[in-house]
């Protein structure tokens, strides 16, 4: 199936010590070589890249490898495709605006039977391509629209997502990444794990490629970075699992489940 990885983070932060580890996965260290993408979450705004060749040949990933983005909040994708063609329109992350924010979604698994009834279809959002994947981000989006008019208290969403995720996961394997660029949310049918990077800071070790970083020299003893993947992507630093069914959300780079946010200033960090 595909891999996942995402970052959350107390202030802006470069992922790409983290993400040269998952582009390997791309095709070199594992067999996903069916496309990749990223979302990035900037203040106020959303880029997203997304290519149909394997992350370790396509020339978008090298260069943003080269010249990584700070962001609050990241979504990566690499894909090993199950439904859908491979084709641009297939790789994830998927965007779409709810709200008057954009939100970004990437799944690793396999809806099986997956088809969502037609009322509960909304016109902004239809998939543009073929896969399971993009079915199901349109669902989640369509059911929230016709739910609440405008931004829900983060309890209401939090309730209302892990309500609709585990309907959803009745149908095969929903591992998911939903962010709007402050919340971070990670669902896990199977396999998903997370690690928060802060003070104090160490050095870590890519399992993918011969890399390491003592992040120590380029964070602040206030950062506070959550990096969420399918499989662990360092050898030394303590993973967490997260339990299947698990809705895990993320906020500031701390895992808070719907529980309140302790406010932090905005500055740059790397994980």
């Amino acid at each position: 199936m595909c891999q996942l990885l995402a970052m959350n983070s107390s202030k802006p932060a470069a992922v790409d010590f983290s993400f040269a580890g998952f582009a390997e996965r791309g095709g070199r260290t594992g067999e996903h070589r069916d496309g990749w993408g990223v979302a990035i979450h900037t203040a106020g705004a959303c880029q997203l890249m997304t290519d149909h060749l394997a992350s370790v040949d396509s020339p978008l990933a090298l260069a943003f490898r080269r010249q990584p983005v700070k962001a609050r909040s990241v979504v990566a994708h690499i894909r090993k495709a199950t439904q859908g063609r491979v084709a641009l329109e297939n790789s994830h992350p998927f965007t779409r605006r709810l709200w008057g924010q954009t939100w970004s979604f990437a799944h690793n698994g396999n809806l099986v039977g997956f088809d969502p009834p037609a009322a509960h279809a909304h016109p902004d959002y239809t998939p543009r391509g073929d896969t399971d994947s993009e079915r199901a981000f349109c669902h989640l989006l369509s059911v929230l629209a016709q739910r609440f008019d405008q931004a829900p208290p983060r309890q209401e969403l939090y309730a209302a997502l892990a309500t609709l995720a585990a309907d959803i996961a009745r149908h095969g394997t929903f591992n998911f990444i939903l962010s709007n660029g402050d919340l971070l949310f990670a669902h896990c049918s199977t396999d998903l794990h997370y690690v928060v990077r802060e003070y104090p800071f160490s050095v870590a070790r890519l399992i993918d490629c011969d890399l390491s970083i003592d992040f120590s020299k380029h964070n602040h003893l206030d950062d506070r970075i959550a990096v969420i993947a399918t499989a662990p992507l360092t050898s030394n630093e303590t993973w967490i699992r997260l339990q299947a069914g698990e809705l895990a959300l993320f906020v500031g780079g701390e895992q808070v489940g719907a529980a309140p946010v302790r406010c932090r200033s905005r500055e740059l960090a790397i994980c």
